[in-house]
């Protein structure tokens, strides 16, 4: 008979300063599922893909300067032929093939594997305990030194992300902290949660973020 899994998961909830006050019901369908490598490692794929900017560009013969006049005759010199500077083949020509600055590397992913890397994602960060969630709006200064105090009570540190919804001050405070990033709700990335060490939630937040994946 095969062990039926639990519909939620408990997980803790803490204050600003860092202390369990209650704990949060998460849907194992989304925290809880089975991770799916593949599906993460194409989110990641297409996240990166799509973010490259096509800027890479190479002269063709065309566009080098010069070459206009034949380098010497075309016999009785002893050398190979040649009819431009700008060939390919000589240092500082043109180049064959190379990029021109029009390259589409954008890849597509549908949306139910997209999800299913989400979920993955995120139950990979439950399980590992990497998952923060505080209890009610982060309320705070628009301050560096407070942005730091707050992670430091959280218990967050190396790389950390911040998913907020209309919360302004608190973007701004952690705006100048490298390895800080602050995302608003619906801009969420598999990359981003498995690039970091620690996510932070609100509550409130999170649960609608969960209901958007269910």
């Amino acid at each position: 008979m095969s062990e039926t899994k639990p519909k939620t998961i408990t997980y803790p909830v803490v204050n600003q300063e860092g202390d369990k006050v209650s704990t949060i019901r998460l849907n194992s369908e989304v925290f809880g599922v089975e991770l799916h490598e593949d599906a993460m490692h194409r989110a990641v794929n297409v996240y990166l893909a799509n973010r490259r900017q096509a800027t890479s560009k190479t002269k063709t013969r065309s566009e080098v300067r010069g070459g206009g006049k034949k380098p010497w005759r075309q016999k009785g010199t002893g050398r190979a032929r040649a009819g431009s500077r700008r060939s390919p083949i000589w240092v500082g020509g043109g180049t064959i093939f190379g990029p021109t600055g029009n390259q589409n590397y954008r890849l597509n992913m549908n949306k139910k594997e997209h999800t299913l890397a989400l979920k993955s994602a995120l139950s990979l960060i439950v399980k590992e305990k990497r998952l923060i969630v505080v209890d009610e709006e982060m309320e705070i200064e628009p301050k560096t030194r407070l942005a730091v105090q707050l992670l430091k009570n959280l218990g967050a540190f190396g790389k950390v992300m911040i998913v907020v919804e209309d919360n302004v001050n608190l973007l701004r405070a952690v705006s100048n902290l490298q390895n800080v990033i602050a995302v608003e709700v619906h801009d969420v990335s598999v990359y981003d949660l498995l690039n970091t060490d620690f996510i932070i939630f609100e509550k409130a937040t999170l649960k609608a973020f969960e209901g958007g994946l269910v």
